[in-house]
């Protein structure tokens, strides 16, 4: 009898001893209960509790998915959208998760589907489609002020789709498509005009390198001219410098005169004229003429 109540004791402590230890995973934490009372939190690794005395809540602390089902959502321009979205939570205080809220899980479908509502009805249709990030965060600061409480951290709310009505889609492909057109035109004669004003600046440029070539070649032909009228005017003038120092030096009678005179009239009578003009002065050298008409007759006698 004492080898079986031994037995029995033996079997007792370890029963007892293996319902008292616990193991708790890296991912969680544990809430020890003592008599329906909470006693502390267990971290992860192995606990000790008191059988039949003590009770342990695993809670999951890793970032966990809610999926918010479809809902319809009317916008501020009174379209009805179709509107659904994903929330990203994780556990912050295990002692709060396992307290004040029942169902977690329920509790934020059901924010996250309101919230979603108010967010998206504050918005118009447009604003809506192109505003996701917009509606990401408002949502993810409304929820996360909400499950504060509840030992929640919101970490992100992704909209998956906001789908309108079949007939506002389409008016939206065909205004989009008319807007695209439209912008095509716009762009088109925006290139043609361009276009136009450029040859128009390139012809205007052309046009005025080709006076502004002009008006330098006229200029250099005036300087080519002007400098040789001027070198003509100069060699001529040194010219007449030179025979009349010539002539200065030589100190010519009017005997002289008159025959470089009477040669110079010869050489303007070989011509194709049938007429000669002689000058005025001309009478002067005639009259000279006569005096040498008598030297030649003294020199003959």
């Amino acid at each position: 009898m004492e080898l079986a109540f031994l037995i029995l004791l033996a079997l007792f402590i370890l029963v007892v001893a293996a319902l008292g230890i616990r193991i708790i995973s890296p991912y969680q934490k544990g809430v020890v209960e003592r008599l329906g009372r909470y006693q502390r939190t267990a971290q992860p690794g192995l606990t000790i509790i008191i059988p039949f005395l003590d009770s342990l809540r695993k809670v999951d602390m890793r970032e966990q998915v809610v999926d918010v089902p479809p809902q319809e959502v009317i916008t501020k321009d009174n379209v009805v959208v179709t509107v659904d979205a994903i929330v990203f939570y994780e556990a912050t205080d295990p002692v709060k998760l396992v307290y004040n809220v029942a169902n977690f899980f329920d509790a934020a479908t059901k924010l996250a589907q309101t919230n979603l509502r108010n967010v998206v009805g504050e918005m118009e249709l447009d604003q809506a489609l192109t505003s996701r990030e917009t509606i990401n965060t408002k949502l993810r600061e409304v929820l996360d002020d909400a499950t504060d409480k509840w030992g929640v951290r919101i970490v992100r709310v992704e909209i998956k789709r906001i789908d309108p009505p079949a007939d506002v889609t389409q008016a939206m492909h065909r205004q989009m498509k008319a807007e695209r057109e439209k912008r095509a035109n716009i762009l088109e004669a925006e290139g043609f005009r361009q276009a136009k004003i450029l040859e128009a600046e390139g012809q205007r440029q052309s046009t005025i390198l080709r006076a502004e070539g002009e008006a330098e070649a006229v200029r250099r032909v005036a300087e080519a001219e002007r400098f040789r009228l001027h070198t003509e005017a100069e060699g001529q003038g040194q010219a007449i410098t030179t025979v009349f120092n010539a002539i200065k030096t030589a100190d010519p009678d009017d005997k002289l005169i008159a025959i470089q005179y009477l040669e110079a009239l010869k050489k303007m009578a070989d011509g194709q004229s049938t007429k000669v003009f002689l000058p005025y002065e001309a009478s002067g050298v005639l009259g000279a003429l006569g005096g040498i008409k008598e030297l030649f007759k003294a020199d003959a006698a």
